[in-house]
């Protein structure tokens, strides 16, 4: 914002005193919002790099104390979690692919106002926003299907999420119809022109939109603890989950090994940055993206 008023601002006026008094606010408060932000994250990063007694003595802040690396050598020896990591990977890049192409036909297909039936389609999508037919209706649907144990038990329940359809649906109304028009008049038809025109257009939202749904399914474990009893097709955070289950169970034995304290104790900050590294590392290359598309709707003219 600050940028923006600098550009505007005719040269060689000087600032009044109250706009320098709100930079220096807007700073201040932007600067605590991200201090704030940031210290329960290092206090986990901490944790996890911490001996079992200042954590459970409540010693540990924003600096390892009793360095340790117990926890992550557990984890990072064990085969299944690489297979199960592994596993991630692919139903992360699968299932954002084709949510993608699904909810970007889909929202192209609601953008056009002519459309026959756009109401009913749009009500469609809208009304499984607030009503679905339950957990053991969708696990008998996907039992009978022959889904368990498959990737599809993944992605195919969770292919359309209707907050990112009615996104997209909204940036794909903000285009010219011009360009269309334009498009038709030289011979392209229907598919061609939104391969061609409007998919390079709109890389601000596809980026935004790539990003909600990879985080969205790499998070995921519910579906995979429902749908799936072998423990090679878990992701990682299933894994994980049950790392920290049985971890709890153990330390609350008395009899309790001190690597079992150990992995007891930081277990929990261990599995917040095992998921979170990966998102955390791919965030920075589409972050102008993101905050653009997240901006979609907000200014116009």
């Amino acid at each position: 914002m600050s940028t923006v008023a600098k550009t505007s601002r005719p040269r060689g006026i000087r600032p009044s005193r109250g706009y320098r008094v709100f930079q220096a606010v807007n700073g201040v408060v932007l600067t605590a919002i991200v201090v704030v932000t940031l210290i329960p994250f290092a206090n986990i990063i901490a944790r996890s790099f911490s001996a079992e007694g200042p954590i459970r003595a409540g010693e540990v802040s924003l600096w390892p104390k009793g360095f340790n690396l117990t926890t992550y050598g557990r984890v990072m020896t064990d085969s299944l979690f690489w297979t199960n990591y592994r596993n991630t990977v692919v139903y992360t890049v699968v299932a954002t692919a084709i949510a993608m192409v699904m909810t970007t036909c889909y929202a192209y297909v609601l953008s056009k106002k002519h459309l026959k039936g756009r109401g009913v389609l749009v009500g469609i999508a809208v009304f499984t926003m607030f009503f679905n037919g339950g957990l053991i209706p969708n696990y008998v649907l996907v039992n009978s299907l022959g889904m368990r144990n498959t990737i599809w038990a993944i992605v195919v329940p969770n292919a359309i999420n209707v907050f990112n359809l009615l996104v997209m649906k909204a940036f794909f109304e903000s285009l010219p119809t011009e360009l269309e028009e334009a498009a038709a008049v030289d011979g392209m038809n229907t598919y061609r022109t939104f391969l061609w025109i409007v998919l390079p257009l709109s890389k601000a939202v596809l980026a935004t939109m790539v990003l909600f749904y990879a985080v969205s399914f790499w998070n995921s474990w519910f579906s995979a603890f429902l749908y799936m009893d072998r423990q090679d097709l878990f992701p990682v955070t299933v894994y994980l989950r049950n790392m920290i289950v049985g971890a709890t169970t153990g330390s609350d034995n008395s009899s309790s090994s001190d690597f079992a304290l150990q992995v007891g104790a930081n277990i929990r900050a261990v599995t917040v940055v095992l998921t979170a590294l990966p998102i955390m590392l791919i965030y920075p290359f589409i972050q102008r993206y993101f905050v653009s598309g997240v901006m979609l709707g907000s200014v116009k003219g």
